[in-house]
């Protein structure tokens, strides 16, 4: 299992967020800066709404920002953690209907950030192989590196969860 924080083997992404189809932003908290030093990503009024999977203090959104915060590990989830995904997915997906800007953000903006992004895009219509090769081409070819999550996406979180709950 994979679990936040430093993973020699995974690079820091080169820039805070990016932009995997227009209005829907990808990204984390920590990124290599041009400097190539690590830098703190800071989401003030960029964005209209700002989706978390992992808080970090002082990393914003700025106040009147909508920010929906739903932490799970970058590891195993169980059913609730997945219906959370599934909700920020189609929440993310609202926003965008009603022209508003989304950053779904976690520590690096790889995996978990990946898999609620790549559920909004399933829902309007990507196959799951679809949706992670845009994510990869668009924010990084590590995105979606944990391969649990990817089995989620192939599998559907709907069908992932109910198998879940029926091990809990």
């Amino acid at each position: 299992m994979r679990t936040r924080g430093r993973q020699p083997d995974v690079p820091a992404p080169d820039s805070p967020w990016n932009e995997i189809v227009p209005g829907l932003w990808m990204g984390g908290h920590e990124f290599r800066g041009v400097s190539g030093q690590l830098e703190f990503a800071v989401a003030n009024r960029q964005f209209d709404l700002v989706q978390t999977l992992l808080r970090l203090p002082g990393h914003g959104p700025d106040p009147g920002i909508e920010h929906q915060v739903w932490p799970i590990p970058d590891g195993p989830l169980d059913g609730t953690q997945l219906a959370g995904v599934i909700r920020l997915a189609e929440a993310a997906c609202e926003a965008l209907d009603g022209g508003r800007t989304v950053l779904v953000r976690c520590y690096h903006g790889y995996n978990r950030s990946g898999l609620v992004v790549a559920h909004a895009l399933m829902c309007r219509g990507r196959t799951a192989e679809a949706a992670i090769r845009v994510i990869r081409s668009r924010r990084s070819p590590w995105a979606l590196h944990n391969g649990l999550f990817v089995d989620y996406l192939r599998a559907g979180l709907a069908t992932a969860r109910l198998l879940e709950e029926l091990t809990e």
